[in-house]
């Protein structure tokens, strides 16, 4: 083969990376893959233009990270509830590690979803302080039958529907950006429950961030690096609200 001949080879190798690559990152972008959203089919029956958060939930049990069908472990009461915290069947399932999580998580998660909710167009939140204040009320059948108290809790405080939520996994990276073992892992799932109880919509988000030889675009979209586990909480609240049916989001 001569000098134009490999030339040509190398440039048309380049031109399918390049293909290759382009193809990742629009089925990486349509496929949502670490996000899963379910949209009740009497939705468009119901006008939402104010809602109540409710202070997100953390499961507190020990996570065993790696269940054969695919379920996190949790509490026998969350398990009874509707509330599924299935890891989505196109989401790698976790590793096999137990961990508990930080007292800090189901918070932070609540604050991320408060601030990136209150920037809605044509959607009202009531003020978190108030929905808080009425969730520690209602602790006990919050606990139990959520669905339940959250349409009580939206009708209490005169909003058209409420977001619960659970943090089921949200363990932090060891090690840096430059090398994680564990990356950062994070999952969450949110519920939107008319004042009749009817749930509307669902959204659920789980990921554990994987090296570059494992998840080449989603390496890539974070510059190289391991992140941490407070900015997967990030990518996934802005993720899920992508998908979100309320109220309109803003251009950035």
């Amino acid at each position: 083969m001569n000098r134009y001949d490999l030339r040509f080879s190398t440039i048309r190798l380049m031109s399918h990376v390049l293909t290759l690559m382009v193809l990742a990152f629009v089925v990486a972008g349509c496929s949502g893959w670490k996000v899963r959203t379910e949209s009740s089919d009497q939705l468009p029956r119901y006008t939402v233009r104010s809602m109540a958060l409710v202070p997100f939930t953390a499961i507190v049990t020990p996570q065993v990270r790696d269940q054969g069908n695919l379920h996190f472990a949790t509490p026998q009461g969350i398990r009874q509830s509707e509330m599924s915290l299935a890891i989505p069947s196109e989401v790698e399932p976790p590793s096999r590690q137990a961990v508990s999580l930080p007292g800090h998580a189901a918070e932070r998660i609540t604050q991320l979803f408060w601030k990136q909710l209150q920037e809605r167009d044509g959607l009202q939140i009531v003020p978190l302080g108030d929905s808080a204040k009425a969730a520690a009320a209602e602790g006990t059948l919050l606990a139990a039958k959520p669905e339940a108290a959250a349409a009580l809790l939206a009708k209490k405080l005169k909003a058209d529907a409420a977001l619960i939520g659970y943090v089921s996994m949200y363990q932090e990276r060891v090690g840096s950006r430059l090398g994680a073992n564990p990356a950062a892992s994070v999952g969450f799932e949110v519920k939107v429950v008319a004042v009749d109880g009817r749930v509307l919509w669902i959204g659920h988000y789980y990921e554990r961030q994987r090296p570059l030889t494992e998840d080449f675009v989603g390496f890539v979209k974070r510059y190289g690096m391991f992140v941490t586990a407070e900015e997967l909480a990030e990518y996934g609240v802005e993720e899920i609200l992508k998908e979100f049916p309320f109220g309109a989001g803003r251009e950035k």
